[in-house]
């Protein structure tokens, strides 16, 4: 039985299921499906913390999923724009867990994540990446030992 690493990028994967099918991610089937015949290492959602109810509930389903929930706060920038991102975060547990790990499980389209599954591979890891395809960077897809789309299968409703 392999062992396995989980890493999720909640906003990442929140916005572009939204924007491209308007539905929202499966994270119980997401689980099932790569975790089978796995051993878990360790499985981290990451989220942005903004306070209200309904987003307390999510991290509670994800807690129960079997998910660490990492939070940061939500910075609203006083010309509108955001940020609350989980890059270095996510690096960081990236190459501390994966030492422990035969496979290294990211869910985000962010191409900022290249230079990450890059290195995990030239370490030997398999790092299978799961985004939305027409979304996900094309740098990242190939970096990743395995893409796997963000389709019907993973999502709601």
């Amino acid at each position: 039985m392999k062992n396995v690493v989980l890493l999720v990028d909640v906003q990442n994967v929140y916005y572009t299921t939204r924007q491209t099918y308007g539905r929202n991610f499966d994270y119980n089937a997401f689980w099932s499906r790569a975790t089978a015949d796995r051993q878990v290492v360790k499985a981290i959602a990451y989220a942005t913390e903004r306070g209200d109810q309904k987003q307390r509930e999510f991290q509670n389903i994800l807690r129960a999923i079997g998910f660490e929930v990492k939070l940061k706060n939500f910075i609203q920038r006083s010309d509108g724009s955001a940020k609350g991102d989980w890059d270095v975060g996510i690096t960081i547990d990236a190459m501390e867990y994966a030492a422990a790990a035969d496979v290294v499980v990211l869910v985000s389209g962010d191409g900022d994540f290249d230079l990450l599954v890059n290195k995990l591979v030239e370490k030997g890891k398999v790092v299978e990446v799961y985004g939305v395809p027409k979304l996900t960077a094309a740098s990242l897809i190939n970096a990743a030992s395995v893409f796997i789309p963000i389709e019907n299968g993973l999502l709601l409703g």
